[in-house]
C-alpha cells in the first residue's frame, strides 16, 4: 500500500486545490441533479456552412496536390513529381541530411522552408494554394493544465494514477478536465475502455455511473477491481464494439472515447447519432484502421467533395514523431535503411523489380548485423542467399535510397495538417448534419499527444 493510501482522512490538502476540486464536483453535481448541461465553448463551436466550405477547399487542394503526397516511397527510384515541381525537387535534393529531422519535427518550420520553392513552381503553373491550410493547428482550451491538476484531492491523485504511464495519465486527466468545462447530467458510456482509466476518473469526479465497453475480458476484470478499490460506480461490458452486444448507446447518455482507432470511432459516431445520444466527446486516432480499403467520407459534406483516401493517405497525419526520443528516431532511420537495402537485394534475387513487404521487426534484430537481418528476411520470404553473402553493397544501396525516400516523405508531410483537418471536420460535419451542436479544440498540447483533438457534441 502506498503512503497516500495509508494517509488518514485529515491529510492536508492545500486550500486553493481543495476549493477548485470542490467547484468541479459541484459543477458535475449540478448537471447530475437536473441543471441544464453547460453550453459548449462558443469560441470553438462550429457551423455547418463554414465546415462544408472548408472541407471543399481542403479536398480541392488534396486532389490538386495528390502527386506530392500520395506516393509509395519504397517503390520510387527518383522524385516522381520532379518534372511538375522542378524548383521544389532541386531544393529538397540540396538539403543536408542532418537538417531533415529537425524540419520534419516542426510543421511550421517545414512549410516555411519549402514554401518559396513550392510557390515558384505553382506560379510557373499558374496555380495558387491557400497557405493557411498548411499551417492549420488546433487551438488548445485554456486552463486545462490547472484544471487537470485539481480534478481530485491531492491525496487521491497518486492512487488513481497508479499503474498508468505518466504521459497516458496526463492525456486522461486533461481530457477529463476538458469535459469538466461543459458538464452534462447524463450517465457515461466509455467506448473502447481498456481498463477504464478515463471512465473511472470521470466517475470519481462527476459521481455519475459509468458503463465501460471493452472486448478483452482480462482488461474488464482488472478495470472492475480498480473501480471497486476506488469506490467508483463503474460497470464493464465485455463485447466487441462491432457486435450487436455493443448496442449500448441510448439517448440520455454521454458517450466518451479517448483515442478510439479508425473504424471503432466511426461506429461510435454512427450509432450515437442513430440513438440520438445527447452528448458525445471524442478524440479520434489511427484514421487508417478502417474495414474497407478506401474512405470516401462519413459526412454528406465530405462525400460531396469527391475526395477518396486510401489507408496510406489516412495514415499520413500520424507520421509525425513529436514525442519520440532521439534513440527512437535513430532506430527508425536504421530500420528504414535496412529495409531498403533488403528491398534492393530481393529485387536482384527474384529478378523482379517490385516491392516485397516485410512484417514488423523485433528490436533485437536491429541490434545485430545487416547481414543477419537479410538472412532473416530471406528465410521469411523463401529466398536463397549464397553461403559467402556479404551485405555491404546492398546496405550502401539502402543508404542511398534512404536519402531519396526521406526527401519524398518530407514533401508529403507538408500535407499532414491538411489531411487531419479534413478528417476531423468530416466527423464534425457528420454530427452537425445529424442535429448536434459541435465544437472542435485541443485538450492538450501536441507534446503530450499529437492526437490531441477533442470533438465535443451536444444534442438539445
Amino acid at each position: 500500500m502506498s503512503p497516500e493510501e495509508r494517509a488518514p482522512n485529515n491529510t492536508h490538502v492545500s486550500e486553493p486545490a481543495k476549493d477548485t476540486h470542490e467547484a468541479f464536483a459541484h459543477s458535475f453535481d449540478d448537471a447530475k441533479n437536473g441543471v441544464s448541461p453547460a453550453p459548449l465553448n462558443p469560441a470553438f463551436e462550429l457551423q455547418l456552412p463554414r465546415v462544408s466550405h472548408t472541407l471543399s477547399e481542403l479536398a480541392a487542394l488534396l486532389i490538386d496536390a495528390r502527386a506530392l503526397w500520395d506516393i509509395r516511397t519504397f517503390n520510387c527510384q527518383t522524385l516522381p513529381w520532379e518534372a511538375s515541381f522542378p524548383a521544389l525537387a532541386s531544393f529538397v535534393l540540396a538539403l543536408e541530411d542532418e537538417a531533415l529531422e529537425a524540419l520534419d519535427a516542426s510543421q511550421d518550420k517545414l512549410y516555411e522552408t519549402l514554401r518559396p520553392a513550392l510557390e515558384t513552381d505553382l506560379s510557373q503553373a499558374g496555380l495558387s494554394w491557400n497557405s493557411a491550410l498548411f499551417s492549420w493547428k488546433l487551438t488548445e482550451l485554456k486552463g486545462i493544465e490547472q484544471r487537470s491538476a485539481a480534478l481530485l484531492p491531492e491525496r487521491q491523485v497518486s492512487r488513481f494514477a497508479a499503474g498508468i504511464k505518466g504521459r497516458k495519465w496526463e492525456q486522461i486527466s486533461r481530457f477529463a478536465a476538458a469535459l469538466s468545462q461543459s458538464p452534462t447530467p447524463y450517465p457515461v458510456l466509455e467506448w473502447c475502455a481498456g481498463k477504464g482509466h478515463l471512465g473511472r476518473l470521470i466517475g470519481a469526479v462527476s459521481h455519475k455511473p459509468v458503463l465501460s465497453l471493452e472486448w478483452q475480458q482480462q482488461l474488464c476484470l482488472d478495470g472492475e477491481k480498480e473501480a471497486q478499490k476506488r469506490g467508483v460506480n463503474q460497470r464493464f461490458v465485455c463485447a466487441d464494439a462491432f457486435s450487436e452486444e455493443a448496442e449500448l448507446l441510448q439517448g440520455e447518455q454521454h458517450a466518451l472515447a479517448l483515442h478510439a482507432c479508425g473504424e471503432l470511432h466511426l461506429v461510435l459516431l454512427r450509432r450515437a447519432a442513430a440513438a440520438k445520444t445527447r452528448a458525445i466527446s471524442l478524440s479520434p486516432c489511427c484514421y487508417h484502421l478502417i474495414q474497407g480499403e478506401q474512405y470516401a467520407g462519413l459526412s454528406d459534406s465530405a462525400r460531396a467533395t469527391g475526395l477518396v483516401l486510401d489507408k496510406h493517405g489516412l495514415q499520413l497525419p500520424l507520421n509525425h514523431s513529436v514525442v519520440a526520443s532521439a534513440k527512437e528516431n535513430q532506430d527508425r532511420l536504421k530500420e528504414v535503411q535496412w529495409r531498403l537495402g533488403f528491398d534492393s537485394l530481393q529485387r536482384h534475387l527474384r529478378r523482379d523489380d517490385s516491392y516485397l513487404p516485410l512484417p514488423s521487426v523485433r528490436q533485437s534484430l536491429l541490434s545485430g548485423s545487416f547481414d543477419a537481418f537479410c538472412r532473416w528476411a530471406c528465410e521469411l520470404k523463401g529466398l536463397a542467399l549464397p553461403e559467402d553473402f556479404c551485405g555491404n553493397e546492398w546496405l550502401a544501396q539502402g543508404c542511398q535510397r534512404q536519402r531519396l525516400t526521406r526527401r519524398l516523405d518530407l514533401v508529403a508531410h507538408l500535407f499532414r495538417p491538411v489531411i487531419e483537418q479534413y478528417l476531423l471536420l468530416d466527423r464534425a460535419a457528420f454530427l452537425l448534419e445529424s442535429g448536434y451542436r459541435v465544437s472542435l479544440s485541443a485538450f492538450c498540447p501536441p507534446g503530450v499527444t499529437p492526437r490531441n483533438a477533442l470533438i465535443d457534441a451536444r444534442r438539445d
